[in-house]
C-alpha cells in the first residue's frame, strides 16, 4: 500500500523539496517521517505547502523587481578609468573589481564587489562590458572604459 507524502528535503530518485510523492507506507512511516525528511500529505499539510509556495513566489517577485531597479541604475553608469599604459595598449597596472566597486559607489550605486563578475583584472585599454550578478538571477551589464593617461 502506498502513502502520499510531502518532501521536506531533496531526496535522490524521489523528488525535490515541496513535491507530493507516493511511496510505500513502511518507507514513509519508518524512515522518511521519523528523520523529518517528509510529512504526511493530508489536507492541512497540503494547504500549508500551497500557502508557503505563494509566499515564496511573492517574495521572489519583490526581490526580482528590486534587482531590476538596481540593474537599470547600474546600466546607466559608465565607469571611466585613466591608467598608465604602454604603446601596445597594455596597462602598467590593472582595473580590479575593487576599483569598479569604488566607482559605482561614487555614482551612488552600492554593490558588493563579489557580485562584479570580473574574471581577471582588466589589463588593456578600451571599452569592456562587465557582468554584475544581482539577486534572483538578474545580471546587469556594466560599461567600463579604460583610457591612457597623458604623459
Amino acid at each position: 500500500m502506498n502513502t502520499s507524502i510531502i518532501l521536506k528535503e531533496n531526496i535522490d530518485g524521489l523528488g525535490i523539496i515541496g513535491d507530493v510523492v507516493s511511496v510505500k507506507a513502511g518507507y514513509a512511516r519508518n524512515y522518511l517521517i521519523p528523520k523529518n525528511l517528509a510529512s504526511v500529505a493530508n489536507d492541512r499539510n497540503v494547504k500549508e505547502l500551497d500557502h508557503q509556495k505563494r509566499q515564496l513566489a511573492h517574495k521572489l517577485e519583490k526581490v526580482t523587481k528590486d534587482a531590476e531597479g538596481i540593474k537599470a541604475r547600474i546600466e546607466k553608469v559608465t565607469c571611466a578609468f585613466t591608467q598608465r599604459a604602454g604603446e601596445d595598449g597594455k596597462l602598467f597596472g590593472s582595473v580590479t573589481s575593487m576599483d569598479i566597486e569604488a566607482k559605482l559607489q561614487e555614482a551612488g550605486v552600492d554593490i558588493d564587489r563579489k557580485k562584479i563578475q570580473l574574471g581577471d583584472a582588466i589589463k588593456s585599454l578600451g571599452e569592456h562590458i562587465v557582468p554584475v550578478k544581482l539577486a534572483a538571477g538578474v545580471v546587469a551589464d556594466l560599461k567600463v572604459v579604460v583610457t591612457a593617461e597623458e604623459a
